[in-house]
């Protein structure tokens, strides 16, 4: 299993070496707002992931989903948990039961409810 500091650096490296070392260590820690000794102890996994705000930051430096890097530090986004906490019996017996369905057939529901067709 990916860690949430395995996955940041994967994500960072990736880009630094795509865009030519416009994404190193440094430059992604001061974009982020974060010291560069702190963010090399993240992505080492010698530091627990950091706070919702400091993950959507680093999510929108590296152009990443936020929900994403936050479900890999084990977290929900705030917008996410309110919305859960106004039905959650529906809410979870709606992700139990979609648990074991591929892919496909979780994007042809969001399709549907985004196209208004429920």
């Amino acid at each position: 299993m990916t860690t949430f500091g395995k996955y940041l650096q994967d994500s960072r490296l990736s880009l630094n070496e795509a865009e030519a070392g416009k994404f190193s260590l440094r430059k992604v820690a001061e974009m982020s707002g974060i010291h560069p000794s702190y963010l090399s102890q993240v992505e080492n996994d010698k530091l627990a992931p950091p706070g919702e705000e400091t993950i959507q930051r680093l999510a929108h430096v590296l152009g990443e989903d936020p929900d994403v890097l936050l479900a890999f530090g084990g977290k929900v986004s705030s917008e996410l948990k309110a919305i859960i906490s106004k039905r959650p019996a529906l809410f979870a017996q709606l992700i139990r039961q979609l648990k074991n369905e591929p892919d496909d057939a979780i994007l042809h529901l969001v399709r549907e409810v985004k196209d208004g067709k429920w």
